[in-house]
């Protein structure tokens, strides 16, 4: 048991008593919509662009959100304040409702949560991660939905690969993993991430963003082959920031070790990172 508060449909309440009923759609049919950030000392990281993409989810998923965006701010700062957990994940959940029929979409039903958190374990930037691909392509890529069914079903085949996630591609050319983006640094130093069936990620906008100060950026098609030509890859997340691939299936990125401009761009946002906390 926790003594951690959760917010349930205009109530905060101890999140031991926070329950859905098994009608809504997210049990039924595994439909709904979230998003996620983290807490730095109680400082929300992106917060706006978190909230801003937690509603374009719920506008191309058909979900009506029952608050204003400043009323989310609002609710995120109360359960901070309440949980005290300087460093956590808040997690916003809107589900598809309790549906009469266990197919129409109702009121949904909103849960914002707040947990402790852990980044990227200590020594994996320095050492890299293997991961493996898988073709596949996420169901409305553009919206951060609950639906994790693929990427959960190959956890088995990443463990037994002895790799750490999975990359999915459509006949070639690369998308995303089930909870990060993609890049690569070419042998040339441009920085390209792909630009089709992906979600937009807070952490890849922040790297495009900040990258375009010192390299070349493309938002492009992104393939296999060029995955194997690579001088650099790395992933990024909000929780897993920026971190290195050293290997894709059987083919060695690089040198087989964390590239330079990943190390670079990892410093360069944790930079950014600390001026916004302050």
């Amino acid at each position: 048991m926790t003594n951690r508060i959760a917010f349930l449909n205009g109530q905060f309440i101890k999140e031991e008593n926070a329950f859905l009923h098994i009608s809504d759609l997210a049990i039924q049919r595994g439909y709904g919509i979230f998003d996620y950030c983290r807490t730095s000392n109680d400082i929300p990281v992106y917060l706006d662009y978190h909230i801003d993409r937690f509603f374009r989810s719920a506008e191309l998923m058909h979900l009506q959100l029952p608050i204003a965006k400043p009323e989310i701010i609002s609710i995120i700062q109360q359960l901070i304040s309440k949980n005290v957990i300087p460093n956590s994940g808040i997690r916003m959940l809107l589900t598809g409702g309790y549906s009469p029929d266990s197919y129409e979409v109702v009121r949904p039903n909103l849960v914002i949560l707040q947990h402790p958190l852990h980044l990227r374990p200590a020594g994996l930037f320095e050492q890299g991660i293997k991961v493996i691909t898988h073709e596949y392509v996420r169901e409305f890529p553009g919206a951060k939905t609950i639906n994790y069914s693929m990427g959960i079903w190959l956890q088995q085949k990443i463990k037994e690969s002895n790799a750490v996630d999975v990359l999915y591609h459509q006949q070639g050319e690369v998308s995303e993993f089930p909870r990060s983006n993609f890049f690569i640094v070419t042998k040339d130093d441009v920085v390209a991430t792909p630009k089709k069936n992906i979600l937009q990620g807070i952490t890849r906008k922040k790297i495009i963003e900040l990258a375009s100060n010192h390299f070349v950026v493309e938002e492009r098609i992104v393939t296999l082959h060029d995955i194997r030509t690579a001088k650099e890859a790395f992933m990024t997340s909000t929780t897993k920031r920026i971190l290195p691939i050293v290997q894709v299936d059987n083919a060695v990125i690089g040198n087989g070790q964390p590239g330079q401009i990943a190390a670079l761009l990892d410093k360069i946002l944790e930079k950014e990172e600390s001026v916004l906390l302050q």
